[in-house]
């Protein structure tokens, strides 16, 4: 009886012995599980790189359960379970890590609904401070320009005053203003975006000190969806649209950069076209009148697109639109970067020094080397060669390996200023190719050109600055963008 109690509490000693090894391993067993199948979803390693690395994993996990499975052997168990935390904490951080990325990444991929913001705005000094102090008046508005967000934002005061509102149509911009300066109406509904439009007609720069929103209302359009690309195809067009608005990132504003960026994956080579803001094209929604091109983006960034692809006779194939502020957030979470300027300078806001060759910026710095268009005898054109500059610098850092370290911060900063029509498995796909290859990409730049011009324009009725393009450009970024689309490798262009 004594030797049967015996063998059985021997027996207990060993399952004892072995328990918390078993714990340890099936947590470890589990993490790893966990981080493989986020792996494989993510879509961004290599094969190559996937096998060896779910190697790696099981030899670690079966190597800790052998060191951990039995507490007697009292040193090798703790160094083993030591290690073993130091292994979960890197599994699970390999899991946050991956999930903030995949995260950010759907959140950017997934295009919001524009936004238009549109005021009800009164003479500074009127004594109205809400919209029922109005309800009784005339509010005057445009009679087709941006018809769509003006009649939503009727149909909002509608609705919120219980009563049908008073309209009177005016035919352009300065009209519709001259109206509510001489008192012919109390109040007008005008979209925001305009504002920073008819501060640059002359007699007009300082709208703002003139007048005053009573309320802002927003009226919301869908979200623009494009037909995706086949995965496996290795070029594509994307339309980069910078926004400077007051009102973030989904509002619909003037777009002050517009590149299109021209993309072979075969080649590595990307060129990247800049056409300056005030190019005087026809709008896709104009029926033929001519528009300054930063004026499409207050109609929304599917007119921006249609009008690029008018432009350059190109299909494009998705769009990325940014925020100004987005490149210093982003810059900083770089650690900085090295810019090349082709000038030696003084930005015209806060007389940051620039000089003639490299700099090293931080966003700050950056933002305002990416903004400035005073300083230079070519005003925007340069401007949008500087930008091409940076984003170029951006892309160089961005590739580089140490950058994996930063990676927390420069998703932060990416989430809340960029929207791409891009889609994931695309992003994923660009991720896993670069990490298989390590390929050096060539960043092409070519920014057309064009002539100073003084003209009415489809969003302003009296004659303000445009330019005129040049031809002879337009027709060699249209050549470089099929070279490039045709497999090409081109080098980069002269430009006068």
């Amino acid at each position: 009886m004594n030797q049967t109690r015996s063998k059985e509490k021997q027996a207990q000693q060993r399952s004892g012995s072995v328990l918390p090894g078993g714990i340890i391993t099936g947590v470890l067993a589990v993490l790893m599980l966990a981080l493989d199948v986020s792996i494989v979803r993510s879509g961004m390693l290599p094969a190559k790189f996937l096998a060896p690395l779910v190697i790696l994993l099981l030899v670690v996990v079966a190597l800790l359960g052998f060191l951990t499975h039995r507490t007697e052997k009292r040193g090798r168990f703790i160094a083993g379970a030591v290690i073993s935390v130091l292994a979960a904490a890197v599994m699970v951080y390999g899991l946050v890590a991956l999930n903030k990325i995949t995260s950010t990444l759907n959140n950017i991929t997934t295009v919001s609904a524009e936004v238009s913001y549109v005021g009800a705005y009164v003479l500074t000094d009127d004594e109205a401070e809400t919209l029922n102090d109005l309800e009784a008046e005339t509010f005057g508005i445009l009679a087709e320009l941006d018809r769509t967000s003006t009649d939503g934002a009727v149909e909002q005061l509608n609705g919120s005053l219980d009563t049908e509102i008073t309209t009177a149509e005016y035919d352009g911009l300065t009209d519709l203003v001259d109206a509510l300066y001489s008192q012919e109406c109390r109040v007008i509904l005008l979209n925001s975006a305009y504002l920073d439009v008819i501060a640059e007609i002359e007699g007009y720069e300082d709208i703002e000190d003139q007048i005053r929103e009573v309320t802002s209302l927003s009226v919301e359009d869908e979200a623009v969806v494009y037909e995706e690309v086949e995965l496996s195809d290795t070029v594509f067009t994307m339309y980069i649209s910078g926004v400077d608005s007051r009102n973030g990132l989904v509002a619909r504003s003037r777009s002050d950069v517009n590149i299109l960026a021209t993309v072979n994956t075969e080649t590595h080579q990307i060129l990247l076209v800049s056409t300056p803001r005030d190019y005087y094209v026809p709008l896709s929604i104009s029926n033929g009148v001519k528009d300054k091109l930063t004026h499409a983006g207050i109609y929304g960034v599917s007119v921006c697109v249609d009008t690029m692809e008018m432009l350059y006779d190109i299909d494009i194939d998705y769009y990325l639109r940014m925020s100004f502020d987005g490149f210093e957030d982003l810059v900083d979470a770089l650690g900085g970067v090295t810019v090349y300027s082709d000038y030696a300078f003084t930005s015209y806001h806060y007389s940051y020094e620039y000089v003639e060759g490299y700099n090293e910026m931080d966003g700050a710095h950056a933002l305002e080397f990416a903004r400035e268009r005073f300083a230079f005898p070519t005003g925007d054109r340069q401007r949008g060669k500087n930008l091409m500059v940076l984003i170029q610098a951006i892309i160089d850092k961005a590739i580089a390996p140490d950058i994996l370290v930063k990676y927390s911060s420069i998703l932060t900063s990416v989430e809340d200023n960029f929207e791409t029509t891009l889609p994931y498995d695309l992003i994923a796909g660009l991720v896993n190719n670069q990490l298989s290859t390590g390929a050096d990409w060539d960043i092409i730049t070519y920014s057309v050109n064009g002539s100073d011009g003084n003209s009415s324009t489809y969003s302003m009725s009296k004659p303000n600055y445009v330019m005129i393009p040049d031809e002879e450009t337009v027709a060699t970024a249209k050549e470089l963008m099929q070279a490039v689309l045709n497999g090409e490798v081109i080098s980069q262009p002269e430009e006068e």
